[in-house]
């Protein structure tokens, strides 16, 4: 009988000594989200303020005072504007590209480019 009893009471402290291990694991880990939960919580009021800074910068009142302040724009002014008639039509004459060979070692004049619908007059030396 005595073994039994000393082997009850070893099982016993055994078991206690389990469940105190998984009551300091729990405790740990509900620490653990605690300090999560905290972070989020901050992070979340970061994110609010941020928003609302953006929501200040973004004000259009804001913007408008800011161009009027800095920046030297004019008025519109309805002269500005052109009629598609008025725009110059693009001549028929096309620059030909000139085709480089690998095999020619010698550098060759940079060809004309059209920049616009306007030629550029041709130099002569």
């Amino acid at each position: 009988m005595r073994l039994l009893n000393l082997i009850v009471a070893a099982a016993l402290v055994l078991a206690a000594a389990y469940v105190y291990k998984i009551k300091v694991a729990a405790t740990v880990e509900a620490e653990r989200v605690a300090k999560l939960r905290t972070q989020i919580h901050r992070e979340r009021d970061a994110i609010a303020a941020l928003r609302a800074e953006t929501a200040k910068q973004e004000n259009p009142g804001r913007i408008q005072y800011l161009a009027d302040h800095y920046l030297a724009l004019k008025s519109f002014d309805p002269q500005q504007v052109n009629t598609v008639d008025s725009i110059p039509l693009r001549t028929t004459d096309t620059i030909e590209p000139e085709v480089e060979s690998f095999a020619s070692s010698e550098p060759k004049a940079p060809a004309e480019t059209a920049t616009g619908s306007v030629r550029q007059p041709v130099r002569t030396r």
